[in-house]
């Protein structure tokens, strides 16, 4: 079954879960992933709850459930070239291990609130790091197909197994408190790195130590690897920036599905304004469950060539039924278009490919660390923009709006969306393809 999967006459064809989960490593991954976020969801509610307990203020309860998540952004900017300088298996390994001694701490009690929400603020800064290891240790255990295939099921799992945080962290809470659950948490830790150990083979680096070269010929890229790893990741993310090809898929990720994101940022005004029996958690889960149908079914059981074409078009899914809320649907409506509209975001799948074409192979960890630095980012700017529109702008207007700018975005970026060739796939581009065909038949 490995055969196949690697073989390269299966690209035509959509892999299958069987395919997929054939492959060991791939199983280690996907379960030590699920652990991981199990793990990070039930840490950040008993933190939260337990420094409300100790405190009584909502407002460092809440910066105690997203403190995990804000560092992201620094960590991404500043560390990310540790991804290729440092093996994979080593750094996913020592990031559980430092999860689970930082846990363990938070666990027993000693630090004042303010310290455990700067210890956490700490570690979270390697989180951009192991998550690059991980995204780019996926092409080299699963091939063609099969690895988009794999991103997609990563991406319900990391749904599936946030949504089974909550439920497991509430029974925790409420069977052995917030310190009881932290302990637990340090378990899925150490069980997570277990796995790693004992599931990955051990690879090299990408960015291996440099043969000495001959004097006067110049630093190499390997020596200059071994610099600083700020300096480094400051560098090659301004050399990936500065691709024409890499920066317009990094806009095409980043863009049309964040700016919808501003949506649910005002999901909860949406439902109060509808008034009693409203929830705005009936609107996050359909667009949660409308995210993991649409990665399912576009990864799973749309072919490749056709999923490529299709992206654009998935991509203008997101935006469009938001435009709805102009009219204020009532609740059951307004969550069938929120389902409908995150479907849209498997049009990142018929993007995978292409961007892990166009990386340099040794600098993987850093590119696929850089989308999910830019995607947070802007995901939080178009929370915040959204935020302050609802200020001065019904909810209904301010979720349409969203949308229109996510469909925007789309049709700017459509060039890029689009595979080689298909640009004119574009409403537009059919109608210039017949005018100039009119005007070949007149000569």
């Amino acid at each position: 079954m490995l055969a196949d999967v690697n073989d390269t006459s299966t690209v035509d064809r959509p892999a299958t879960f069987r395919d997929v989960f054939a492959v060991v490593e791939f199983r280690v991954i996907f379960a030590s992933f699920g652990i991981f976020m199990i793990g990070e969801t039930v840490k950040m509610l008993a933190l939260s709850v337990l420094v409300y307990e100790r405190t009584g203020s909502g407002l460092l309860a809440a910066l105690a459930y997203v403190t995990g998540f804000l560092p992201h952004a620094l960590g991404g900017m500043f560390l990310l070239a540790l991804a290729d300088r440092w093996p994979a298996r080593a750094l996913l390994i020592g990031y559980d291990l430092l999860r689970l001694a930082m846990v363990a701490v938070l666990a027993t009690g000693v630090l004042s609130p303010s310290v455990m929400l700067g210890l956490v603020a700490v570690v979270a800064l390697f989180g951009p790091v192991s998550n690059a290891a991980r995204t780019a240790l996926l092409p080299e255990v699963l091939h063609d197909d099969a690895y988009v295939l794999g991103r997609s099921l990563l991406s319900v799992a990391a749904g599936g197994t946030q949504v089974a945080g909550f439920a497991v962290g509430g029974l925790l809470l409420g069977l052995v408190g917030p310190y009881g659950a932290l302990w637990l948490t340090a378990l899925t830790c150490g069980l997570s790195a277990l796995l790693v150990r004992l599931g990955l083979a051990r690879r090299p680096a990408r960015i291996g130590p440099a043969p000495a070269g001959p004097a006067g010929a110049g630093p190499k890229p390997a020596d200059r690897a071994r610099a600083g790893a700020v300096r480094e990741t400051l560098r090659v993310n301004r050399e990936l920036l500065a691709d024409r090809r890499i920066r317009g898929l990094l806009l095409a990720q980043w863009l049309p599905g964040s700016l919808l994101v501003g949506a649910e940022g005002v999901a909860v005004p949406y439902a109060a304004d509808l008034g009693p029996g409203a929830s705005a958690g009936v609107l996050l889960m359909a667009g949660a469950g409308g995210m993991l149908v649409g990665d399912l079914l576009v990864g799973r059981f749309v072919a490749p060539a056709r999923r490529e074409r299709l992206t654009p078009w998935l991509a203008l899914l997101l935006g469009v039924p938001m435009l709805a809320f102009l009219a204020r649907p009532a609740l059951v409506p307004a969550a069938a278009l929120f389902a409908v509209a995150t479907a849209g975001f498997a049009y990142q799948l018929g993007l995978a490919r292409r961007f892990l074409d166009a990386v340099p192979e040794l600098r993987r960890g850093q590119a696929f660390g850089l989308v999910n630095t830019g995607m947070m980012a802007a995901q939080g700017l178009a929370v915040a923009g959204a935020g302050a529109l609802s200020e001065v702008l019904a909810p209904g207007i301010v979720i349409a709006s969203a949308g229109a700018a996510s469909a925007v975005a789309t049709l700017v970026l459509w060039p890029m969306l689009a595979p080689t060739g298909a640009a004119s796939a574009t409403p537009a581009g059919r109608r210039r393809r017949a005018g100039s065909g009119a005007a070949e038949a007149k000569r």
